[in-house]
């Protein structure tokens, strides 16, 4: 085999475990909840511990990748992600009273977290180039896609052995991946010295400023898709299992529909988009608009099946704005710089996915209404905001263009050059037209002209 086959191999499992971080428990907390006697609070609080500690370390993880290697920090955080799985699990089986432990055990699976997904991203760009650079990233985010769609459905069928085997499956989930990762990606030795903690610093205030116009609002579109989608299915997960008694499999594949057409529409707006700024930026306007009318129509909806077919609306807007800011983000920013912007950006994801479950809780105390209307108007703030400020094509324009008559000067001159060197110098359209005029008319007409008026001339001088 290959070794970018295998690399490759090795690679695609990795997104896969960061995903299944959340989604594998969203189904089985409301489980959770009566089994260890918690509010709604401390149940929200299991995502949100882990989401936290990924946000706030991915940065750091991937500082830490550059200086040490990519390969070194991705198998480290695999051992802490099942190990905190593993200290969770274990928790429960022994312990009378084992929340405590177990948000243990969640903060280190999120600090395990920062350092998979991420950084395999930038391991891929180092060990992949050109278009196999963009299928080892397409096959990477399919991974991620399937992960999402499949989890809730997984953590449903490990519910039912029993609730905290959801915990228990993350240490031979990674030991899986581990292992196919340590024996298949082999790392390219590194060419370039990593830049100190302070130069770090200074580069990434040196972005903000130059883009932060633009790059501040999508940061939070991006936090805001998260929150959102995580909050509902925290909501919907519980609303399902209390209200309409509908648990297990079932279950998990009710909560997967949302996740399935949102995959479905990133999956086809990476196919539209390409490269495209000016229709990204459309599709991430349309996108919140479409967020904030499910949200709003949700408010009037009782039945729970009419309320998912609404919130598939909401889904298959977050479809279109995820991948058009990662390709915003990656597109309008310098190479050297997209590792940490990179990184920032994946850790404000996190923070949304963390403030999510708690906030909707909240707001759900008051009303259900309040709710769905508070989310409506954050997306419709938000899209409207994106309408005036969220412009990374202004700060490319002028560069491409630029660059695209210098790419053309440059391709005119090389093949003038190739031209003159064989001997066949390309005939400019003065020499086109001259021909044309000596086939019709056996002469050239110009050059009779010509010549009569210098014999005028030369009469003249004598």
């Amino acid at each position: 085999m290959a070794q970018n086959a295998k690399n490759l191999i090795g690679l695609t499992g990795i997104p896969l475990v960061m995903v299944l971080g959340n989604s594998m428990l969203i189904p089985v907390l409301p489980t959770m909840k009566a089994k260890m006697d918690l509010t709604s609070l401390q149940t929200s609080l299991l995502i949100t511990a882990f989401s936290i500690a990924a946000g706030i370390v991915i940065p750091f993880a991937g500082y830490l990748s550059d200086r040490f290697g990519r390969k070194i920090v991705i198998i480290l955080s695999l051992v802490v992600y099942g190990a905190g799985g593993l200290l969770a699990g274990l928790a429960a089986l022994w312990w009378d009273n084992p929340y405590s432990i177990i948000m243990v055990g969640r903060v280190l699976q999120g600090i395990g977290a920062a350092g998979t997904a991420p950084i395999a991203m930038a391991l891929a760009g180092d060990l992949f180039n050109g278009a196999s650079e963009s299928r080892a990233l397409g096959l990477m985010e399919t991974s991620n896609g399937l992960g999402k769609v499949l989890s809730p459905i997984f953590g449903s069928l490990l519910a039912l052995i029993s609730w905290y085997m959801v915990f228990l499956a993350f240490p031979i989930i990674c030991g899986v991946v581990l292992l196919l990762f340590l024996f298949l990606t082999k790392e390219k030795k590194q060419e370039k010295q990593p830049i100190p903690v302070k130069q770090y610093l200074h580069s990434i205030g040196l972005v903000f400023k130059q883009h932060g116009k633009w790059l501040i609002p999508a940061f939070f579109i991006g936090s805001i898709c998260l929150f959102t989608l995580f909050g509902v299915l925290f909501y919907l997960s519980d609303l399902l299992e209390e209200k309409y008694k509908i648990d297990g499999v079932i279950k998990g594949g009710f909560l997967a529909i949302p996740l399935l057409v949102m995959s479905i529409a990133a999956y086809v707006t990476g196919l539209i988009i390409k490269k495209k700024l000016g229709l990204m930026r459309w599709f991430v306007i349309v996108g919140m608009f479409l967020l904030s009318a499910s949200y709003v129509l949700a408010s009037f909806v009782k039945g729970v099946y009419p309320l998912i077919g609404i919130l598939v609306i909401g889904s298959a807007g977050t479809g279109l704005i995820l991948p058009c800011l990662n390709s915003m983000i990656v597109g309008a920013v310098q190479k050297a710089e997209r590792g940490m912007i990179t990184s920032l950006y994946s850790g404000v994801r996190f923070i949304g996915v963390a403030i999510g479950p708690p906030i909707f809780t909240w707001l759900l105390d008051i009303s259900r209404t309040v709710m769905f209307w508070s989310i409506a108007g954050l997306s419709f703030v938000f899209g409207v905001l994106a309408i005036f400020l969220l412009k990374p094509k202004q700060a490319q324009q002028q560069t491409q263009a630029g660059g695209e008559q210098d790419q053309k000067a440059a391709e005119n001159k090389g093949w003038r050059q190739v031209s003159e060197l064989l001997g066949i110098e390309p005939a400019t359209p003065d020499e086109k037209s001259k021909e044309a005029a000596v086939e019709k008319y056996g002469f050239d007409p110009d050059e009779l002209l010509k010549r009569i008026l210098s014999g005028q001339k030369e009469k003249e001088k004598n």
